[in-house]
């Protein structure tokens, strides 16, 4: 079971959302403007956070700047506003998937399901043994304390971020396709999703610098990590 904040201030849909979550066994706690949802994160803890982009007092990207000052829970944004460059905004501030409405109840579960199983992914890898560290250059991924740092300085990486450069720097030198990414970072087909993985590549080259420059573009293909000076420890 998981806890799952649901921030949206038409309480139709809140109620309808809680039931289908509520009848898959999660746990839901109701957010009906925007402070009222980054109290729910802090005082809950949850495991996912469903947030609208239109609340009152709040908007729902101000929540996601304030979310993840305090958490790094995964953001489900939902959004009326279909334009691209709103759902890069949406993923600016720290949001790992986005969906725009109307949407399918179903569509939103499977999201939902494949964001709890990164979760449920990460928290086994850190009750393992204790994950290796990463290195490529001046780039360091731990990925036990979910850090990364270049030249020693911290880098602040929203998961999805964190996961799609893990992803690279478990494997040097080898090309993944966007198809590739979306199934296993974001954990559902790729359809239609090739810019969500553009997007992050941008973020992450531009958060890390120099360093970025190491994740490199494969034309026709999608993206791997420079192979030179990596090595697990």
């Amino acid at each position: 079971m998981a806890t799952i904040v649901v921030a949206e201030d038409e309480r139709d849909l809140s109620a309808l959302l809680r039931r289908h979550l509520e009848d898959e066994g999660h746990r839901v706690v109701q957010a009906f403007d925007g402070s009222a949802a980054v109290r729910a994160v802090r005082d809950d803890s949850p495991d996912l956070l469903i947030l609208d982009w239109m609340l009152p007092e709040l908007d729902g990207l101000e929540v996601a700047r304030r979310v993840r000052k305090l958490s790094i829970v995964p953001i489900l944004m939902l959004t009326a506003r279909a334009e691209e460059i709103d759902r890069v905004l949406g993923l600016e501030v720290g949001a790992d998937d986005y969906m725009s409405k109307p949407f399918s109840i179903r569509e939103l579960l499977a999201r939902v399901r494949a964001m709890l199983r990164r979760v449920e992914l990460f928290r086994e890898a850190s009750a393992a043994d204790t994950p290796p560290v990463l290195r490529a250059g001046s780039l360091v991924v731990d990925l036990a304390q979910h850090v990364v740092s270049v030249a020693d300085e911290p880098v602040d990486l929203t998961p999805k971020e964190f996961d799609l450069l893990a992803l690279l720097v478990r494997n040097p030198g080898r090309a993944f396709s966007r198809d590739y990414l979306i199934e296993s970072v974001w954990g559902y087909d790729a359809g239609g999703f090739d810019r969500t993985v553009d997007t992050h590549v941008l973020r992450l080259r531009k958060k890390l610098g120099a360093a970025g420059d190491r994740i490199e573009t494969v034309w026709g293909v999608g993206y791997r990590l420079s192979a030179r000076q990596s090595r697990v420890e």
